[in-house]
Order: structure tokens, then sequence, then C-alpha cells
């Protein structure tokens, strides 16, 4: 049996989304759109609307609606632009709804990206922006993800001007850490 969750859907933007100060209402109107339920195994779909992240295979999660939209919105994504969604299947899909060209790749994915996009964007956590991911940025390109060495990360929004990358930290977020991606420890006291 198929269940309906365009209750839950409009529930989660309107209780999760819009009270975190997401404004754009081309996010808003996608997320209200797309089915997150879809991205999950149908077992456990009732978990796709709940103020978490939720994880679709093993190791890889979606980020909480809350963190994916605030994040999205820093990105400022516009129609026509060409998007690189890594481990990012419900960021994909909604950029997708809002009339942007994407592309889907897992972060475990060794090849090299061969082309340059407008937006990338990740939902897992990770110790910092692979430098292959920053390289694959176009002039005035947005890298958006979660850079987490402990157990509070940031989301941390790049912006590719020239041939300067610069940073800057936006808000406290706590996903998963992508499997194969965790920080490697030295030896502590």
């Amino acid at each position: 049996m198929n269940a309906d969750f365009t209750a839950e859907r409009t529930i989660m933007v309107d209780s999760q989304v819009r009270t975190q100060d997401v404004t754009d209402l081309a996010i808003i109107d996608a997320m209200r759109l797309f089915p997150r339920e879809s991205l999950i195994p149908s077992s456990r779909a009732y978990q796709a609307y709940a103020d978490a992240e939720v994880e679709y295979v093993a190791g890889r999660w979606m980020l909480s609606p809350r963190d994916v939209s605030k994040l999205l919105q820093c990105l400022r994504p516009r129609a026509g632009e060409r998007v690189l969604a890594i481990s990012a299947p419900y960021a994909g899909a909604v950029l997708a709804a809002m009339g942007l060209s994407v592309v889907q790749r897992d972060a475990g994915d060794a090849t090299p990206i061969e082309q340059a996009f407008d937006l990338i964007v990740c939902e897992g956590g990770m110790p910092k922006a692979p430098q292959a991911w920053l390289a694959a940025l176009a002039d005035g390109g947005r890298l958006g993800l979660v850079e987490r060495d402990g157990p509070v990360g940031r989301a941390t929004l790049y912006l590719r001007a020239g041939e300067t990358v610069g940073s800057r930290m936006l808000f406290d977020s706590t996903p998963p850490m992508l499997a194969g991606f965790e920080a490697k420890r030295g030896f502590e006291f």
C-alpha cells in the first residue's frame, strides 16, 4: 500500500523550514511538492518528514529538512544553473524541481570531475571540503556542505571568484559523517 504523505510534507515545510527563516519560495514550493519518502526504503517512509537526518542507504544520510533548506537558501540557486549533488539525493531533487540541471554522484566515486559546476552540494558530514570539489566550481560557483570534526559541525559555504576560493560558516549542524570520510584521529593524551 502506498501511503500519501502530502499532509506530512506540508507540516514539514510549515514547522521545520519556514520557521527557520527560509523565505525562498522556489525552495519552499519544491520541498512541498517533492516526495522525500521516495528516496528511502518504503519500510522506513514514515521517517522522511521527521526533524532528523534519514539514512537512505548504508552510510549515507539526507540532511534534516531544516538543515537542507537553510543550506540550499544560502547557496542561492537559480534556474538553469548546473549542479553536482554529491551524496545529496534530496537536495538534488529539490534543485531539479526548481529548474536547475542536476548531476547526482556518490561521495565515494573517485572518478575525476570533468566539468565545472555552478553549485555543488553534499548532505553528509565530512572533516573538510575535498580539493577536487573546490576545483570543480565554475567562476561564481558555490559549494555547500557540513564540515564536522567533532560533535558539532558547521554548514559551510565556499565561493569561487576567479582563481580564489573563500569560505564562511553558516550555521551549526550535526549530520552523521559520510562513510569513508570520517576524521582520522592521531594520538591524544
